[in-house]
């Protein structure tokens, strides 16, 4: 008997066949169609482990989060287009067809960061924001009214269309900024931020992704959080994953797998500060207070929401509210 495990693989290496095959990702019914089936696929909870699958799943995993990565790339470029032919682009984002996804994620991610912040942060990062730039803007209308939003992307068309968005908004044009960077070429601008979201197709391998969050280690202030988006499940051949032993000069704080229809896990990490020198304190207090990055096994990750029920329940308070 085939197990559910091997069907589902089979079932992914299928539809990537199929998209791989595709001559481009741009939005059509039938790259839609296709995309949908993956994401229909990879959202009921599954025990499955990527890292453990063979090599060549492997390999088609890491191919499929590239693509997974292009088609949203155009996706997002595409609706931008069409949101900044309007008067007013930000009164028409539901037109968007994963809008209401970006709600629920901005009030999750807004949850976990009140419970780990204790005032609100006045400037935040955004890396890897793009030509739509959902979070921010979500983040910014409904949740943090008083924030500055500083959005990095390396695409300058991305940065231009992402602006024309904004720039009719009284509020937002005013709290809303640009950059056109390689965030690894961002250091001493990174110390202002309180907060800085990593979008999740930021470094789509691991190398990439470890390689950004190093850097982010080293230039952020201590102290300061940062939000990442990992996967988890069958979800991680939609995008990458990011362990906690992954966060080195961090404390992992929480880590939380949605099981609705947000794709994305959240993990929110706090920068380290600098170690204190062994012989100004007893060392035993010390030892009781270091927190062990690079194993994985010390940190327990937990849950601060139950299975994504409270999550729709407050979505359901804030719009009778």
């Amino acid at each position: 008997m085939v197990c559910e495990e091997e069907l589902l693989i089979e079932k992914v290496c299928s539809i990537y066949e199929q998209i791989s095959s595709l001559e481009s990702l741009k939005p059509c019914k039938n790259v839609d169609m296709l995309f949908t089936k993956l994401v229909l696929t990879c959202i009921p909870p599954s025990p499955i482990e990527v890292t453990k699958l063979n090599k060549t799943v492997q390999d088609i995993r890491s191919h499929l989060i590239k693509l997974c990565g292009e088609a949203e790339g155009h996706l997002e470029s595409h609706y931008s287009t069409i949101l900044g032919s309007y008067q007013n682009p930000l009164h028409h984002l539901n037109i968007f067809p994963y809008y209401s996804n970006y709600l629920k994620l901005g009030l999750l991610e807004f949850t976990i960061l009140s419970q780990h912040c204790t005032h609100v942060p006045t400037k935040v990062a955004f890396v890897g924001s793009g030509p739509l730039p959902l979070t921010s803007i979500v983040l910014a209308s409904n949740h943090l009214p008083s924030t500055t939003f500083h959005n990095y992307d390396m695409d300058p068309s991305a940065n231009s269309n992402a602006m024309r968005l904004v720039s009719s908004d009284p509020d937002l044009s005013k709290r809303m900024f640009f950059h056109t960077n390689d965030i690894l070429e961002v250091s001493t601008a990174l110390k202002e931020y309180e907060v800085v979201y990593l979008a999740a197709l930021v470094g789509m391998d691991k190398e990439g992704k470890n390689r950004i969050i190093d850097h982010l280690g080293k230039h952020m202030n201590p102290g300061a959080l940062l939000m990442l988006r990992s996967a988890h499940g069958a979800r991680a051949f939609l995008y990458p994953v990011v362990e906690p032993c992954d966060l080195r000069g961090f404390e992992v704080l929480s880590v939380f797998h949605p099981s609705d229809e947000v794709v994305n896990s959240v993990v929110i990490a706090r920068k380290l500060y600098h170690p204190v020198p062994m012989h100004s304190l007893d060392q035993q207090a010390l030892v009781g207070s270091m927190i062990l990055p690079n194993k994985c096994s010390e940190i327990q990750a937990f849950n601060p929401l139950n299975h994504g029920n409270m999550i729709e329940e407050l979505a359901v308070e804030e719009q009778l509210s």
